[in-house]
């Protein structure tokens, strides 16, 4: 998923379809000259539907769309002839794409399934026409409705990642290396801050054929939550996983330290972030003796499952994957 194609934010003008005017129609032939009304309804407009695709990952497709319109219901017809309804207007997207009003920032709906449809904006209903209205008291009604109006906004689509696992720490802390190693992912890695610049999904293959998915975020800075750095756009890609994994370097200065400043950035941005599980993986820890690491354990923060690995030796990569599993699985294992 390279920077060019990945696309989490588009904005785009929808309007759905007016309805058909229903008809004001008498019937008229050559042997009957004052016939009854026989004005039809007239059909409904197209709705603006947001749609599913397991599929996709990115909304790169709809970069360059700006409006999206649905066709018009088409006016009744004499004989009592139902206009056509207006053509509705799909919106294709990722599993985990949240719709919103642009203007007031109400959601609108949010895409979890594959097929999932939701309907951002309803087509008018079409108008009756004038032999709808009659009856015994009116044997020729001389009115009919016109259809109603179309609907029209501004919407915000957003994807968020859906995956098991979010990757989550500091620029350089290993993250997409170890998405390197554990999947076929191939993220650019380099020995610099900010080289992951959009987030990469990997699958884990686990034992007996299972596997599992990762999200490698873009790194966290501290002020992240206020916009520093790379800002608030990707935290919201850590809200769909359900566990969280924390990464820290073993060469930093003060792990519980780093650790803190990564799950204060979280709970900034939003509290619910800390009903997640947590674990917590100490990466490069081929760069540290023995006795660095042994120190390093004293200081950990309590009730958080960790791991020391290093994923360009292979160090503790086997006992993360039996980690993130039992995490992912509590309820099936008893837990």
């Amino acid at each position: 998923m390279s920077g060019s194609n990945f696309v989490d934010y588009v904005k785009i003008f929808c309007r759905s379809g007016k309805g058909g005017s229903g008809s004001l129609h008498f019937r008229r032939e050559k042997y009957i000259p004052k016939g009854g009304p026989d004005g039809g309804d007239g059909g409904r407009g197209g709705d603006i539907i947001l749609r599913g695709n397991a599929q996709m990952w990115t909304l790169l497709h709809l970069r360059y769309t700006k409006h999206l319109l649905a066709e018009d219901g088409v006016s009744g017809g004499s004989n009592q002839l139902t206009g056509a309804a207006g053509k509705d207007v799909f919106i294709d997207v990722p599993l985990g794409t949240v719709a919103y009003e642009a203007e007031t920032r109400r959601q609108l709906g949010e895409i979890t399934e594959d097929g999932q449809t939701v309907v951002l904006l309803k087509g008018g209903r079409g108008g009756k026409g004038n032999a709808f209205f009659k009856s015994a008291t009116m044997q020729a009604p001389k009115f009919c409705q016109p259809g109603e109006p179309s609907q029209e906004m501004w919407i915000v689509l957003e994807l968020k990642l859906l995956a098991d696992v979010g990757l989550v720490g500091f620029p350089n802390a290993g993250k997409s290396t170890l998405l390197s190693v554990v999947s076929a992912a191939r993220p650019e890695i380099a020995d610099y801050p900010f080289t992951t610049l959009v987030p990469n999904l990997g699958i884990v293959s686990y034992r007996d054929h299972r596997s599992f998915v990762m999200a490698d975020i873009p790194g966290i800075i501290e002020g992240a939550a206020e916009g520093k750095g790379l800002g608030i756009r990707f935290l919201r890609h850590i809200e769909r996983n359900s566990t969280l994994l924390f990464m820290v370097p073993a060469n930093t200065e003060d792990v519980k330290k780093e650790y803190d400043i990564l799950l204060n950035e979280l709970k900034k941005y939003n509290p619910e972030l800390m009903d997640k599980e947590r674990l917590l993986a100490i990466t490069k820890c081929d760069l540290v003796d023995e006795d660095t690491i042994k120190d390093i354990k004293r200081h950990l923060p309590k009730k958080v499952p960790h791991v020391f690995i290093s994923s360009v030796i292979g160090k503790g990569i086997d006992e993360l994957k039996d980690l993130i599993w039992l995490t992912l699985n509590k309820e099936d294992e008893g837990w």
